[in-house]
């Protein structure tokens, strides 16, 4: 049985909050890839950086839809459900 993601009202019309991950961009630090949350457009990094903080922004504000931001890539992901949408 395929598991489905039972969030989707979440998602909303979002502009991304910055061109970058937010955090890094305003501590100077650098990232691997881009995830932006579909609930409030945060743009955050990946967990293959060191930082994480797509991840973190889903563990603090429990906004569980996020999508891919990088240009090469098309996608979307539930972090409640664990399943691409």
């Amino acid at each position: 049985m395929t598991k489905e993601c039972e969030h989707l009202a979440q998602i909303r019309d979002v502009t991304p909050s910055s061109r970058g991950c937010e955090e890094c961009l305003a501590v100077g630090d650098t990232w691997v890839h881009l995830r932006m949350c579909l609930s409030c457009g945060h743009v955050g990094c990946c967990d293959s950086s060191k930082n994480k903080h797509a991840s973190k922004h889903f563990k603090v504000s429990n906004h569980a839809l996020i999508q891919s931001a990088q240009p090469d890539e098309d996608w979307r992901w539930c972090y409640v459900d664990e399943v691409f949408i």
